[in-house]
């Protein structure tokens, strides 16, 4: 990658952060159309491994972003077989998005909130709250449609899809119409992907 790639990695992750309504996973579905489908930097499935690593491991949810910078700059210096260079450039991937993603947002919000608790009492501040409610549930169902979606390699994939999406309604009933812990669910998912079942 030359140093205009990494620029627009960095300006790509600055205007996602803005756009981040609901949190970064809720931009995934443009970090895989420019990561992947655009720019080939990374394949689907580390894609998908990202988000689902960054998920199920404890800390911020954004990690996924990080790791994703990592796959990128891993690629960059030829895989994990590249030796330091590809190491070295692995944590520039990473410091590049996570600071990209982070920094927009993060003075846009300190800025946000500040102003938003000062003239919590307008009419327009509670319009806003209450307007913002559909546009992030809207993100996340396309992040999650987006992962649900993943494609299956072999013939074996196409009889896994329906249990895929079976799994995906039960586990959104579920989380929709009782208490029960979200590790629980993260838990029998991890159970079911051993064993094969998705």
């Amino acid at each position: 990658m030359s140093a205009a790639d990494w620029l627009q990695l960095l300006l790509h992750f600055l205007t996602l952060s803005l756009l981040a309504v609901g949190g970064a996973i809720s931009t995934a579905p443009d970090m895989h159309r420019f990561l992947v489908d655009q720019r080939h930097w990374i394949s689907d499935p580390q894609f998908s491994s990202s988000i689902a690593i960054a998920q199920a491991a404890p800390g911020p949810n954004v990690l996924f972003v990080a790791l994703m910078g990592w796959n990128v700059g891993l690629n960059a210096g030829g895989g994990v077989n590249g030796g330091a260079r590809a190491y070295a450039l692995a944590l520039l991937g990473a410091a590049i998005t996570m600071a990209g993603m982070m920094l927009p947002s993060g003075l846009l919000t300190y800025g946000a909130t500040r102003w938003a608790h000062r003239n919590r009492g307008l009419r327009s501040v509670r319009a806003f709250k209450a307007g913002m409610a559909p546009v992030v549930v809207a993100l996340l169902l396309s992040a999650g449609w987006l992962l649900a979606s993943a494609q299956h390699d072999g013939p074996a994939g196409h009889l896994a899809h329906w249990r895929l999406w079976l799994l995906t309604a039960a586990a959104a009933l579920i989380v929709w119409r009782t208490r029960i812990h979200l590790l629980w669910l993260i838990a029998a998912g991890a159970l079911l992907g051993a064993l094969g079942w998705v």
